[in-house]
């Protein structure tokens, strides 16, 4: 459906491989393989305890035992969808891709990061914050994951984007249209990254520790996750303590997870 460079076991290079048949084979999760070049790898995969006094347990895997039921889901949608059907599938989503590449490149303070070859690519701007556009194109009901280092915005093209590809386009113009136009949120979250580089600069370590913990609580801590993150991951980007950066994640799942939150918003 799509001619791509040699990836496999062609390139001396690749000493493992791993198929996920819930991204592109496009079955339920829990399926997955890894293949590996020759056996002495694949031995450093398994487990075995010789001295359980349940008896000697082995597994040729990190997870144990594994469900059946998503393996065999999975060799149903493979005998149904066959060679033919994911090579019509791959041409319908490299030519999708065509067209988003084509799309994105045309809006004015964006563009794709490199040139990939295949479906996978990512979404940046030199002039504008792209976490801000990724908000605004969740207010549009898209989600992009927020990649890091070079910020950006995380796109994985499959079938299911085939048809929705104008609809996609329009929709990051207008977000960068929007981003483009200053209002008084997107002020104050360029006033909070300022703020914070200004102070992991002049004040002590344990000081900006406890500042970022008081501002996970106003980015998504108290309960739920927040439903704009460019705040944060602007935040986040302009930390010098990793460990500060840990603890504020940690913060936000904590506050999410926590069950007396969710009473407290019935």
């Amino acid at each position: 459906g799509y001619p791509v460079p040699e990836f496999d076991f062609r390139v001396p290079g690749v000493t493992s491989i791993s198929a996920d048949l819930h991204k592109y084979g496009y079955a339920a999760k829990g399926a997955s393989v890894i293949l590996y070049r020759d056996r002495t790898l694949r031995r450093y995969q398994m487990f075995a305890y010789t001295d359980w006094p349940g008896g000697i347990y082995a597994s040729p895997t990190m997870a144990g035992t594994r469900p059946g039921g998503a393996i065999a889901a999975a060799w149903a949608v493979m005998r149904h969808l066959g060679e033919e059907g994911y090579t019509q599938i791959a041409a319908e989503v490299m030519e999708a891709v065509r067209r988003l590449q084509e799309g994105i490149a045309a809006i004015d303070g964006v563009h794709v990061l490199g040139a990939p070859d295949m479906s996978v690519m990512a979404i940046a701007s030199d002039t504008l914050d792209v976490y801000q556009i990724g908000d605004e194109m969740g207010l549009r009901g898209w989600h992009l994951d927020r990649q890091q280092a070079p910020a950006s915005l995380h796109m994985t093209v499959h079938r299911g984007h085939v048809d929705v590809v104008d609809d996609f386009l329009r929709d990051l113009a207008d977000s960068v249209a929007a981003v483009k136009r200053p209002t008084p949120r997107r002020l104050g979250t360029g006033f909070l990254m300022w703020l914070v580089q200004v102070v992991a600069r002049i004040l002590p370590e344990r000081w900006l520790s406890w500042l970022t913990a008081r501002v996970s609580g106003l980015l998504g801590g108290g309960g739920e996750l927040p439903k704009r993150s460019a705040a944060l991951y602007g935040m986040m980007g302009t930390l010098p303590n990793r460990g500060d950066l840990k603890e504020l994640v940690l913060d936000l799942v904590e506050g999410f997870t926590d069950p007396r939150q969710s009473s407290q918003g019935e």
